[in-house]
């Protein structure tokens, strides 16, 4: 059974900072598609892309020095793609209080060898908190294909 989960766990560093001191949101987006990726490619086994994120909102900062986790899961399947549910926290290294800075849904597509979709296993939300995020998760894609549209309508 692939697993469902993966955990990145790291320091932010002074590379990661905006001019205002706080580590910038696009590194922040870099790691949430980073792990996203890790969690799609380990649960399909087979190289994915990025389609979208839906619902990211910056809640907190981080600060250089925090510890950093970024826990990817899956939390929906369709037939070649999976949405993710992301949550990054950071806390203080030494005592590793962690708080939420933000979370999304970031949707994958797993890809054959010549780049077409391929299927994936399917995903059965077992736990009420898998069933919860389940829901989220297909909340958020028809959000994002009906917002979508409304930009191609004629």
């Amino acid at each position: 059974m692939p697993s469902s989960k993966v955990v990145f766990r790291f320091l932010a560093e002074p590379t990661d900072v905006n001019f205002g001191g706080k580590v910038h949101g696009g590194a922040v987006m870099k790691w949430i598609d980073q792990a996203g990726y890790a969690c799609a490619a380990g649960w399909s086994g087979h190289y994915c892309v990025t389609v979208s994120v839906a619902g990211v909102k910056f809640r907190r900062p981080i600060l250089v020095g925090q510890i950093v986790e970024v826990e990817a899961k899956i939390a929906h399947t369709g037939r070649s793609s999976m949405q993710i549910f992301i949550q990054v926290r950071c806390g203080d290294p030494k005592t590793q209080n962690m708080v939420e800075t933000n979370h999304c849904v970031i949707s994958f597509i797993a890809m054959d060898e010549t780049g077409y979709p391929i299927e994936v296993p399917s995903f059965k939300a077992v736990t009420e908190e898998d069933i919860k995020l389940e829901n989220y998760a297909i909340k958020m894609k028809e959000i994002a294909i009906e917002t979508e549209n409304l930009l191609h309508k004629v």
